[in-house]
């Protein structure tokens, strides 16, 4: 069954699929009573985003034959056709068991979830403003959707009996874990609500819904909207060639040849605030970025924002919760908003002070050159550079020559196969959303199985939102015969001229890496059933494949071989790489404090409950009083908090990326304290526990089985070079002696 709950807030991100039927589920599906409609709709003659996916691999999205005029028929016809599916297993007169109601409902909303997935990709990649007006309809109907199968009564009665059934005992623990899936999901969802309960929560998410697409819609605009032309070799003091170069082709792209555009999106702001030494430029850039969302025009998103809590605060009363974090937390491996703030508390305090050590390092630089100046956000990454140089001898500039996107993409396919085992070779015989999109075939390198494929979008254009993200186009399974996955991979990087390197920052390398993570997560997936697929894990787990892959970057064996100087080909130097590790936890309070000041904010918002939230206010209170360094903003200001505002995946869930990195910085000393790595046999464990098993069991089980323990903070404070809580500190140790 389709991951229900997210056709409001556009495609699913992380997403996931699934493979093979054993015997016994095989004859049971045939043995059953028909439940699924049995004839697909009608417009399906006409419209081909109703057919099912045709051509290799098992079947591919046809993208080619997508026009925005067809998403409004095809999508009411599938949810057509849904509702008929789900009728025939609810109104089933045999009694409920797991094959004729839960196997049957993993079958249902094919049709709709391809159609949604080619919806998604456009809403994500594609927008434009007949798309956009499109979406402002869709979205609260999709939603009313959702909610018409949530309250299905006698369906849910079914999955109930099914369920709560003594006869749960004897099947398998998948088949366990899919019940208790399906029936929390619906619980969760208001099934269990009185029918005036149910009226009122159908009526919050589908408001929800609209208010998610205006929100994502207005980021967007702002982004598209504003720009900072650069006229003259004077307002490109400092830059290097490489952001010269990409600022050239914006302007191009945009009908300004022979100016330079620095771009509204994080990978053009950047590196223009890391290397630019025109001062009032970085303000304006800066300023710029920071403000989307929140200009006080049309687009303006803090009154989204208010009305945005506000709901979700009488949706979680309604469900029974006392707040909206408290909900969104039930299922997840912290359990409870306490057990995160927690967390964050702990690493809060060490990154602050580790800020003001930053600070002063980058004053003393200013005051060294004679800036006259207080070090504000737009000039932290400046002069954090200059600090670098003078501490590391490690220059960014000296390094991005060797970060070529195409030879880092080599390295994630070699990484990819040292691991996992997978091989990956390109493709011309699949249709592609836009020609910056590749594609590669995914196989075992022992078997040649086919595992899957993987698409490669890399660019930023225009109507494609910003950030670097995953998604799945279909999901594993093999309940009803051998479905592979088709996953992608998302960025914005900056498009250079053609035959040209397109050279990326090391912090973009990372996130490549990270995102790369999410793959192979989705790749890995080897389990029955689509719901339990894959990346479709709780969302503090998620992150923690993708965030562990992150570490191989910056391994020996990548950069020997795939860190190539783009004009002499030459690997990047040993000396290089030593100042490189080095300076590995340098100005990790910035990176941590940025960050955590967004997860802060968003869990505070969802705790404060029904409390009427002016969110700009409550933003600049709720940094003021955790003493947020004024040389920083959030990662994320709260009007354009995609994460949290433009759909419900993030929201009081920002934390996730610091929970799933306790667990990435203890799981990669699992391979130091082994043989490195590439240690083949603690691969195996990642492969068996962690990456393939998808949501067949809790994750924090899983996490047990890999590392033979839970994880401690210990690893994670080691791994940002912050003072390990319960460690005797090196002068106590030297008195000791």
């Amino acid at each position: 069954m389709r991951k229900l709950f997210f056709a409001g807030a556009g495609m699913a991100v992380l997403a996931s699929a699934g493979c093979a039927t054993t015997s016994q589920e095989s004859q049971a599906m045939a043995t059953a009573p028909q439940t699924t409609a049995p004839a697909a709709p009608a417009a399906e003659q006409t419209n081909p985003l109703l057919k099912s996916w045709a051509g290799p691999h098992g079947g591919v999205p046809p993208f080619d034959q997508v026009k925005v005029g067809l998403f409004k028929p095809a999508l009411e016809a599938a949810m057509d056709q849904t509702r008929a599916e789900l009728a025939a297993i609810a109104n089933n007169p045999a009694p409920a068991t797991f094959e004729n109601t839960l196997v049957a409902l993993e079958a249902t909303a094919k049709t709709q979830g391809e159609v949604e997935t080619l919806y998604g990709i456009w809403s994500s990649s594609m927008s434009g403003p007949e798309f956009q007006a499109l979406e402002r309809e869709m979205a609260p109907k999709m939603a009313a959707f959702d909610d018409e199968i949530y309250q299905n009564e006698a369906l849910f009665r079914r999955i109930e009996a099914v369920y709560q059934s003594p006869d749960k005992a004897k099947l398998t623990p998948e088949q366990q874990r899919l019940a208790w899936l399906h029936y929390t999901r619906f619980v969760r969802s208001g099934a269990k609500l009185d029918a005036a309960a149910k009226q009122k929560l159908a009526a919050v998410n589908q408001r929800l819904a609209s208010l998610y697409t205006n929100f994502s819609q207005n980021v967007l605009a702002d982004e598209e909207g504003y720009t900072v032309v650069l006229e003259s070799e004077a307002d490109l003091a400092g830059l290097p060639e490489s952001v010269r170069a990409g600022a050239a082709a914006a302007a191009e792209s945009r009908g300004q040849k022979g100016k330079w555009v620095i771009t509204n999106t994080r990978s053009s702001m950047e590196p223009f605030l890391t290397y630019s030494s025109r001062r009032d430029l970085r303000e304006k850039v800066w300023r710029h970025y920071v403000n989307r969302g929140d200009n006080g025009d049309a687009r303006d998103n803090n009154a989204i924002i208010a009305e945005v809590l506000k709901l979700r605060a009488e949706r979680a009363a309604l469900l029974g919760y006392k707040t909206h974090a408290h909900w969104r937390l039930e299922n997840t491996m912290a359990r409870t908003p306490e057990r995160a703030m927690e967390l964050m508390e702990a690493v809060w305090k060490p990154a602050v002070a580790r800020v003001h050590e930053e600070v002063k390092d980058m004053q003393r630089v200013a005051d060294k050159e004679g800036a006259k100046l207080k070090i504000e956000p737009w000039d932290y990454r400046y002069y954090a550079e200059k600090v670098r140089k003078a501490k590391y001898d490690l220059d960014q500039n000296e390094v991005k020559p060797y970060l070529q996107l195409e030879k880092l993409r080599e390295g994630m396919f070699w990484v990819a196969g040292e691991l996992f085992g997978f091989s990956f070779t390109q493709v011309n015989d699949v249709p592609v959303f836009h020609p910056d999109v590749r594609v590669w075939e995914v196989k075992d390198q022992a078997s040649g199985r086919h595992v899957g494929l993987w698409y490669f979008d890399p660019y930023a254009r225009k109507g494609k939102r910003s950030g670097a993200w995953m998604n799945a186009y279909r999901s594993q399974e093999r309940f009803r015969g051998e479905v592979t996955t088709i996953v992608s991979n998302n960025s914005n990087f900056v498009k250079g001229q053609p035959g040209e390197a397109v050279l990326i920052s090391w912090e973009d390398a990372s996130t490549l890496f990270h995102e790369f993570g999410h793959a192979l997560h989705g790749l890995s997936s080897n389990v029955t059933y689509p719901s339990l697929a894959g990346t479709a894990v709780a969302r503090d787990y998620v992150e923690f494949p993708s965030q562990l892959l992150e570490h191989w970057l910056s391994t020996p064996e990548v950069l020997n071989t795939y860190a190539l100087h783009y004009q002499t080909g030459k690997p990047i130097p040993r000396a290089l790489v030593d100042r490189i590790e080095k300076a590995a936890t340098f100005n990790q309070g910035f990176a941590t404090v940025e960050y955590l000041a967004s997860a802060l904010v968003d869990m505070k918002l969802h705790l404060a409950g029904a409390t009427p939230i002016d969110a700009d206010a409550f933003e600049r209170d709720t940094l003021n009083a955790l003493g947020m360094p004024k040389e920083i903003v959030m990662r994320h200001r709260t009007p354009q908090f995609g994460h949290v505002f433009a759909g419900d995946g993030y929201s009081a869930g920002y934390y996730s990326y610091l929970w799933s990195d306790t667990l990435t910085a203890d799981a990669f000393e699992r391979f130091t304290e082994g043989k490195g790595a590439y240690d083949k046999d603690v691969a195996a464990l990642l492969r068996q526990h962690v990456f393939s098993v998808g949501n067949t069991l809790d994750p924090a089980d899983a996490y047990r089985a890999f590392r033979g323990r839970e994880a401690g903070i210990q690893a994670l404070m080691r791994k940002r070079g912050f003072p390990v809580p319960g460690a005797q500190p090196a002068a106590a140790k030297k008195a000791a002696k």
